[in-house]
C-alpha cells in the first residue's frame, strides 16, 4: 500500500466512523505504530482531522473532504438506491444527475441499463459532476451533456452562473437529485453554489426523484434547493424510520424504500 493509499484509507475511516485509534490503523492497514503516528500528524497539519491521545477524530473540515474519501459510508444502502433508480430509466430517456456519492452510484448503474448499450437509442445524461461525466463518456450507449461552471474539489460539481446558461435550454425527463438534507419543507445542499445549480436542474425537469440514504432524512442544510411541493418522489433505503417518512408522505412526496 502506497502512502497516498494509506492516507486515503485513514481518511475514509475517519469519515465513516468519526475517529480512529493508532492500534486500529496498525491492525487494519498493517503498518507500524510510528508510521500511523506520522500519518495522523501529517493529516492533522493539513487540518483534515484532529489529533487525540492515541489516535484522531473528525473535525468540521472532515465533513468537507473530497468525494473520493466519502464513498464507503452507507455503501450498501446507496447501491440498492442506485439500482432502483436505474430501473426507472429506459433506453432513449433523458435524465439529470447532480454530484454526490449516491448519484455517482446511480450513474454507474444507469450505464448497465438494458438497452443502454445501443448507440442508436442512447440514454442522455445531463450532469454538472465531472467525475460522473468522465465515467459515462466511455459508454457507447450513453450520451453525456455537461453543464459549464467552476469545479469544486469536494464534490467534483461544476457551479456558478455558467451552469444556469445551458440548463434553461434543456428539458430533462427525470432528475435524480442527491441532497444533504430533506424534510417536509424541502431539499437542501450544504453549499449555496451547489444548491443554485440543483435548483436550475429542478426547473428544467419534468420529474424530480430525491436519491438519498436515511441519514439525510428529517435534516436540513445551509441552502434550499427546492420546496417539497416540487419533489415527486423520494428513493431511500429500508433503514428509514417511519416517523421520518410520515411527514414527507403528508407533504405529497411518494416514498420508495429499498
Amino acid at each position: 500500500m502506497s502512502r497516498h493509499e494509506r492516507l486515503s484509507a485513514i481518511l475514509g475511516i475517519i469519515v465513516e466512523e468519526g475517529g480512529v485509534r493508532i492500534d486500529d490503523i496498525v491492525s487494519r492497514l498493517g503498518v507500524s505504530a510510528a508510521t500511523a503516528r506520522r500519518d495522523l500528524d501529517l493529516l492533522a497539519n493539513q487540518q483534515l482531522l484532529t489529533r487525540t491521545r492515541g489516535g484522531a477524530s473528525a473535525n468540521p473540515t472532515s465533513a468537507q473532504l473530497p468525494l473520493r474519501y466519502r464513498n464507503s459510508r452507507m455503501a450498501d444502502e446507496k447501491t440498492r438506491i442506485a439500482r432502483a433508480a436505474a430501473a426507472m430509466v429506459s433506453a432513449g430517456d433523458t435524465i439529470g444527475l447532480n454530484g454526490g456519492t449516491t448519484t455517482t452510484e446511480v450513474a454507474r448503474e444507469i450505464a448497465l441499463v438494458e438497452g443502454a448499450a445501443d448507440p442508436n437509442h442512447p440514454v442522455t445524461v445531463v450532469t454538472n459532476a465531472v467525475n460522473i461525466a468522465s465515467e459515462l463518456t466511455v459508454r457507447q450507449g450513453v450520451r453525456v451533456v455537461v453543464t459549464g461552471g467552476v469545479a469544486r474539489a469536494r464534490s467534483y460539481e461544476l457551479t456558478g452562473p455558467l451552469s444556469e446558461l445551458i440548463l434553461p435550454q434543456i428539458t430533462i425527463g427525470t432528475l435524480f437529485l442527491g441532497v444533504e438534507g430533506i424534510d417536509a419543507l424541502g431539499a437542501y445542499a450544504q453549499h449555496e453554489g451547489e444548491a443554485a445549480v440543483g435548483a436550475a436542474f429542478v426547473r428544467c425537469a419534468r420529474r424530480i426523484v430525491i436519491v438519498t440514504d436515511h441519514t439525510k432524512l428529517g435534516t436540513t442544510a445551509f441552502a434550499l434547493i427546492c420546496r417539497a411541493d416540487r419533489i415527486d418522489a423520494l428513493l431511500t433505503d429500508s433503514g428509514a424510520p417511519p416517523e421520518q417518512l410520515g411527514p414527507l408522505r403528508q407533504a405529497g412526496i411518494e416514498v420508495i424504500t429499498v
